[in-house]
C-alpha cells in the first residue's frame, strides 16, 4: 500500500469482517449479534463501519447517545439501532428516527412511556437495563414490581430486550463477581419474563464475555473493542486483526546540542547530542500530553523512536538519533503489529482511550 504523506488513519475493512465473523463464531446459529459503534465507532467513523457490518449481517447496533443514532440513519442503515443512554430531551427524536432507547430507572421508564402515548405509539421498542452489579446504570431487582404493573398499564410501549452489563468479564481473577453478575440476571429475568407474559430479548456478554462466559451468551451479544481488533486478552488476540493504522510523516529533522532545550516549558533539556524529528501530529489529533516525556513512542523505519518534551497541540518530536531517515519519511503511530494497545499500556492507559480519542479532523482512509 501506499506510504503516507500525511497524518491518516487507515482502517481495513476486511479485518473489521474478520473479527466480526470470528466472534460470530463463538456463538450459537440462533444467537444474534449486536454491534457497538458509539464513540465514532471507537474512533475509526461509525457510517462506514456501520455500513460494512451490516452488509456482513450484523443484527443490531449500538450507540450512546441519540445523535449517534440519528448519524446512521441519516446514512441510511436499517437494522434496529439501541440508543444506550438516552436523555430526557432527546426522547421525541428516538421515536422519529426509529430507534429504540435503553430504559434503565423508574424515571426513564415513565418519562418515556408518556412521550410514546403523546405521539401515539404502539408497542414501542425498548430495552430494559438492569444494574447486576456495575454500579452504572440499570433498575435494581427490587424495581421489578414497579416495572410490571407500571408496563400492564400501557400499551405504548413493548419490551423487546432485558441486558445487563459485566463490569471485569476480562479478568478472571474476578470470575467469582462475574458468574454472580450472570446468576443474578438469570434471576432477575427469570422473575421478569413470565409477568411480562412474553419472552424478550436477552442480553449480557460483552467482547471478553463473548469469549470467556459461553454460558451466558443467551439471545444476543454485543462487541464493541473486539470488532475493532482488541481481544482484551493477549491468549486471544492472535484471533483478532487490529482495523486501525495510524501513521504520518517526518516533517522536520533538528541537530540538538548539548544544554539545548526542546518544546514548551523546555519539555527536554539534552544533555548529549541528539536528533529529533517533528510529526504533524499532536494532543488535538488524540495523542495527548500523557505520551510526552519519553512514554509514548512511535515507528521510523521499524524503529521504536520515543516521545521527548512536551506533545503539542499540533506536533510531536521523537528521538531519531539511531535511526537513519530524512524529512518526509513515513511513520508509524500504531497498526496491527505496532498496536494501539501497546503505545496506550506504555503509558498506563488502556486502547479504548487512545482510540476514541482520535480526532476527526485526521483523514480517515478505508481498505477493502
Amino acid at each position: 500500500m501506499p506510504k503516507a504523506n500525511e497524518t491518516i488513519l487507515e482502517i481495513d475493512l476486511t479485518a473489521l469482517k474478520h473479527n466480526y465473523e470470528h466472534l460470530r463464531s463463538k456463538l450459537q446459529p440462533n444467537t444474534k449479534f449486536l454491534a457497538v459503534v458509539k464513540a465514532f465507532s471507537y474512533g475509526n467513523d461509525s457510517v462506514p463501519i456501520a455500513q460494512h457490518l451490516e452488509k456482513c449481517g450484523t443484527d443490531y447496533f449500538a450507540v450512546a447517545y441519540t445523535s449517534e443514532g440519528e448519524e446512521l440513519r441519516n446514512a441510511g442503515i436499517k437494522k434496529p439501532i439501541l440508543v444506550l443512554h438516552p436523555q430526557k430531551i432527546n426522547l421525541e427524536t428516538i421515536i422519529n428516527r426509529c430507534l429504540e432507547p435503553s430504559i434503565y430507572s423508574q424515571k426513564t421508564l415513565l418519562e418515556f412511556i408518556e412521550t410514546a402515548k403523546r405521539k401515539n405509539q404502539t408497542n414501542y421498542p425498548i430495552h430494559l437495563k438492569f444494574n447486576t452489579g456495575l454500579n452504572r446504570l440499570g433498575f435494581d431487582k427490587q424495581d421489578l414490581p414497579f416495572i410490571t404493573e407500571t408496563l400492564s398499564g400501557t400499551t405504548a410501549v413493548k419490551v423487546v430486550s432485558c441486558f445487563s452489563h459485566l463490569a471485569a468479564s476480562e479478568d478472571l481473577t474476578e470470575d467469582a463477581f462475574t458468574k454472580s453478575q450472570i446468576a443474578l440476571f438469570k434471576d432477575i429475568t427469570s422473575n421478569l419474563i413470565p409477568k411480562l407474559g412474553y419472552t424478550p430479548i436477552l442480553h449480557q456478554c460483552n467482547t471478553s464475555g463473548i469469549l470467556n462466559y459461553p454460558q451466558a451468551h443467551f439471545d444476543m451479544v454485543r462487541s464493541g473493542i473486539g470488532i475493532y481488533g482488541f481481544a482484551n486478552d493477549p491468549k486471544y488476540q492472535p484471533d483478532l486483526i487490529p482495523i486501525a493504522s495510524l501513521k504520518t510523516v517526518i516533517s522536520q529533522i533538528h541537530e540538538l546540542q548539548p544544554g539545548d532545550s526542546l518544546g514548551y516549558n523546555r519539555g527536554l533539556i539534552t544533555n548529549k547530542v541528539m536528533r529529533t524529528a517533528t510529526l504533524p501530529i499532536g494532543h488535538a489529533d488524540g495523542l495527548t500530553r500523557i505520551y510526552g516525556k519519553g512514554k509514548g513512542f512511535v515507528f521510523i523505519n521499524n524503529q521504536k523512536a520515543y516521545i521527548v518534551g512536551n506533545v503539542c497541540m499540533d506536533m510531536v518530536m521523537v528521538d531519531v538519533t539511531h535511526i537513519d531517515c530524512e524529512e518526509g519519511d513515513e511513520v508509524i503511530v500504531f497498526d496491527k503489529i505496532h498496536t494501539a494497545e501497546a503505545l496506550a499500556e506504555a503509558a498506563e492507559t488502556i486502547s479504548y482511550e487512545l482510540i476514541t480519542d482520535l480526532s476527526k479532523r485526521i483523514k480517515r482512509v478505508f481498505l477493502i
